[in-house]
C-alpha cells in the first residue's frame, strides 16, 4: 500500500475517532444533570441544614449559573413541605440579602416568570390525588394503610396542600421539584422511607441512574458523609429493585 493512501487512511482515522469523541461527550453531557438543576440541589440541601454562610455562596452560584430569582424563590418555598417554616424563611431572608449585595455590585439578575394562577376546576384533594399518580405512575386505589390509615387527617394535608397547593404551580418542572425534594429529605436525614419513595418518583419523571448518582455527589460536600452514605444507600436499594 503506497504511502499516499496509508496517509488517507489515518487522517480518516483521526477524524473518525474525533467525531466519536464528541459524540461520546455531548451524550454524557445530556445524561448529566444540568447546571441549573445541579444547583437547585444544592441550594435545598443547605436551605435544610440551615448554614446560612454557606448558603449565600449556592445561592450566588445559582444565579450565576442562569435559575431566575424566581425559580430559586420556589425552590425554597417547596423545601418548606419537607423542612418546616424556621429554615425555608430563614432561607428567602438570605436569599433577599443575597440579592441586595449583589444590586449593590451593579449585577441585575433576572427576576423570571412569577407561579401561573392556578384555575384548575375541583376539589384540592383530588386534584392532589391526580397528580401524585402522576408522579408515582401508581393509581391510587389501594385501601390506605400506615401512617395515612392511623392518621387520615395527614393524608388530606399532603393531597389537598403538598400535591395540590405546591406541586400544582409552574415554576418549577415536577422533575426538579423532586430534585429539591430528595436533597431536603437526605439534607435532615433519618427518613429514609421517604427518600425511597422520592427516588422511585424521580425515576418514574425519567431522571436516570447517573443523574440520581450525580445528585449523591452533589449532596455529599453539603450534609456529610454519614448523610449522605444513608442517601446512597437508598439508592442502591431502589436501582436494585428496578433490575
Amino acid at each position: 500500500m503506497n504511502t499516499g493512501i496509508l496517509k488517507a487512511l489515518g487522517i480518516i482515522l483521526i477524524f473518525s475517532l474525533s467525531l466519536f469523541s464528541i459524540s461520546n461527550a455531548q451524550d454524557m453531557q445530556r445524561a448529566a444533570l444540568n447546571h441549573k438543576q445541579q444547583n437547585l440541589i444544592a441550594i435545598a440541601a443547605q436551605t435544610a441544614k440551615g448554614d446560612l454562610a454557606a448558603l449565600k455562596g449556592n445561592l450566588n452560584n445559582g444565579l450565576d449559573a442562569g435559575l431566575t430569582v424566581n425559580e430559586i424563590k420556589e425552590a425554597i418555598l417547596h423545601s418548606y413541605a419537607y423542612c418546616g417554616f424556621p429554615r425555608s424563611i430563614r432561607g428567602l431572608q438570605t436569599f433577599m440579602t443575597v440579592l441586595d449585595d449583589r444590586k449593590a455590585k451593579g449585577l441585575n439578575d433576572v427576576i423570571g416568570a412569577d407561579a401561573s394562577a392556578i384555575l384548575a376546576e375541583g376539589k384540592k384533594f383530588d386534584r392532589g390525588k391526580v397528580i401524585l399518580e402522576k408522579l408515582t405512575g401508581v393509581k391510587e386505589t389501594e385501601p390506605k394503610k400506615g401512617y395515612a390509615a392511623f392518621a387520615p387527617t395527614m393524608e388530606i394535608f399532603l393531597k389537598e396542600h403538598l400535591f395540590a397547593d405546591i406541586f400544582e404551580r409552574d415554576v418549577l418542572s415536577f422533575k426538579d421539584r423532586e430534585l429539591v425534594t430528595i436533597a431536603v429529605i437526605s439534607s435532615i436525614g433519618f427518613a429514609e422511607p421517604m427518600l425511597r419513595s422520592h427516588l422511585n418518583i424521580c425515576l418514574n419523571l425519567g431522571l436516570t441512574a447517573q443523574q440520581l448518582q450525580q445528585f449523591i455527589g452533589i449532596v455529599k460536600p453539603i450534609i456529610g458523609e454519614e448523610k449522605t452514605l444513608a442517601a446512597a444507600n437508598e439508592l442502591s436499594e431502589v436501582l436494585k429493585s428496578k433490575n
